[in-house]
Order: structure tokens, then sequence, then C-alpha cells
């Protein structure tokens, strides 16, 4: 972090940030992530939901996942600012204090869990308490700074919103709701080793224990490849459930084939081939990792989108 950051840091008063710096802290790039799947969640289960239910839901569901980046940056606020990545954030950068970004997100938390219950129902609430807490308590306070597997045990908080979303439709919680969270549990750790291993002085400076710090890159990519070998028989397997059909099996064929070319490439290159491209190959996997869980949630609301139109998944 350079001077002029630690004197802005150090320097700013309360009361100077603004609706964007506050809005910032709700991770809203993480949190479209979470509203999609969640909407999927919601759409793709087997009732009819009532169109001003389901938007409170979401916005529920969408404000809760805010929270829980709030108090992410709130503890992280130290690591933050090492990092190139992170190192303009509200916190490192003192727009807002720590204390701020705290009671901020406790707030949000507690609001949008009894609002979700209110709007729906107790299990899909309970679902998101359990998310905020796991994300914040569990995986950023006890486990991320303490074991190469952060990434594993993170990618669960993020894999709840479609079975909350199904919880709020449904009031229950079926295989169809468990299986959405599985693609995303195991997307997550190829996703972010990707990144990883072109990102690795960050984790570094940070001293976050990262796959890529504690076993070094051959040990990521080869977990690279048996995770996404993995996620490529969970993802196809779907296909032929409830939530799948032919629009999505198409759509899982291609990007599991294209994911799986990557990841065997990464496989195969060593720090050598990699530094004299520039990581060429790592950042394609990262990019395509970046549709490939938009794409497949997108195939599976557009085969609920067929049910619904009485075209049964497989005809």
């Amino acid at each position: 972090m350079s001077d002029a950051s630690l004197n802005t840091a150090s320097t700013a008063q309360p009361g100077e940030a603004g609706f964007g710096d506050f809005f910032a802290l709700l991770k809203p790039r993480v949190m479209t992530l979470v509203v999609f799947t969640a909407l999927v969640g919601l759409l793709a289960a087997p009732v009819a939901v009532h169109p001003v239910v389901g938007l409170a839901a979401i916005l529920f569901i969408a404000v809760g996942g805010g929270a829980a980046g709030a108090l992410n940056m709130w503890w992280e606020s130290d690591i933050d600012a090492m990092m190139k990545r992170t190192r303009n954030r509200p916190i490192p950068t003192g727009k807002v204090s720590r204390d701020e970004a705290f009671a901020f997100g406790m707030t949000l938390a507690v609001m949008s869990v009894v609002m979700l219950w209110l709007a729906t129902n107790l299990l899909a609430a309970a679902i998101l308490a359990f998310t905020i807490f796991f994300y914040v308590v569990i995986y950023t306070i006890g486990l991320k700074r303490w074991t190469p597997q952060n990434i594993v045990i993170g990618g669960a908080a993020g894999a709840f919103p479609p079975m909350i979303g199904w919880a709020a439709a449904t009031g229950s919680v079926s295989i169809e709701a468990v299986l959405m969270f599985a693609l995303i549990f195991m997307w997550t750790p190829p996703h972010f080793w990707a990144l990883a291993l072109f990102m690795r002085g960050d984790y570094d400076s940070a001293g976050v224990p990262m796959l890529t710090v504690t076993h070094g890159r051959r040990a990521t990519r080869v977990h690279i490849l048996v995770y996404t070998v993995l996620l490529a028989a969970l993802a196809i397997g779907a296909a032929f459930t409830g939530i799948g059909g032919p629009v999505y099996l198409a759509t899982a064929l291609v990007l599991n084939a294209l994911f799986l070319r990557d990841a065997l490439a990464i496989w195969r290159r060593d720090e050598a081939m990699a530094e004299a491209d520039n990581y060429r190959i790592e950042k394609r996997a990262f990019r395509l990792s970046l549709w490939y869980l938009f794409a497949h949630f997108s195939a599976i609301l557009a085969e609920a989108a067929l049910r619904g139109l009485g075209l049964g998944a497989w005809g």
C-alpha cells in the first residue's frame, strides 16, 4: 500500500463516506451472482410464486449477501490494504471506518433475515442466516487465514443462494436445490485457483494461505484439473435430473469441454511456460469460468421456462 493511501486511511474523518462507498461494501459484483442464482432457484422450483413475494425474496437475499460482504470487508481490512486487487476498497482508503462497516453489515444482516422470514418462510430465512454466519464467522474469521482449503470452504457460502431461492418458493429443500448448491460449490475452487496462479503476489504479501502459497504452483495445477473433472461429471449428470433437459445438456457439454481443455492445459504447463506467455492459459480459464456459471444457470432457467410452457424436459 502506498504512503499516500496510508495517509488517507489515517486522516479520513467519520462522515466523509458517500452512498457509493457503502454500496461498494456490499461487493456488488459478487451480489450480482447471488441475485442471479437465487432467482434461478426461485423460478426453477416446481411451484408458482406471486411476483411480489418473489421480488421481495430476491431483494432480501441480495441484502443478506451484501451484509456478508460488508462484514467480510470489516474483518479483512488489514489484508485488503496489502493487496493490489483490494487496496482501493472503502475501509483501506479511509472512506468508511471499520466500526461503520460493522454496524452497516450487522444491520443489513438482521434486517434481511427477518424480512425474508416475513415475506416467505422460516426455512428460507434460516438458510440465509446460516449462510451469513458461515461466510463471516466460519470462513472469514475462523478458517480463511489458517488453511489452504479456504476457497473450498468459502465456496459453500457462495453456493447457498439458489437453495435459499428454492426454499423461499417451496418451503423445503430437495435434490434439485442440492444439485444447484453443488454446482457452485465445485466450480469455486478451480475458478479462484486459476486466478491465484497469476495473482499469487497479492496473497503472498497478505499472508493468506492460498494453495499456491502453501503447496506451490504444481500442486495447484493438479487440484484445478481434479476439481474440474469432478465438476464436469456433476454438471453433465445434472442434465438428467429435474432441473435439466436438452438445452441444459447442450450447454453443459460445450462449457465443460472448454473448461476441461483449459484445466488440462494448465496441468501440463510449468511456471516457465506460463511466465513466457504471461499466464495466457490461466487467464483464459479464469475468464471462461466467469461465463461458465452464468451459462449453466441460464440453461436451468430456460428449462424451467420450457416446463412452464408444457414442454417437458425431454419432450
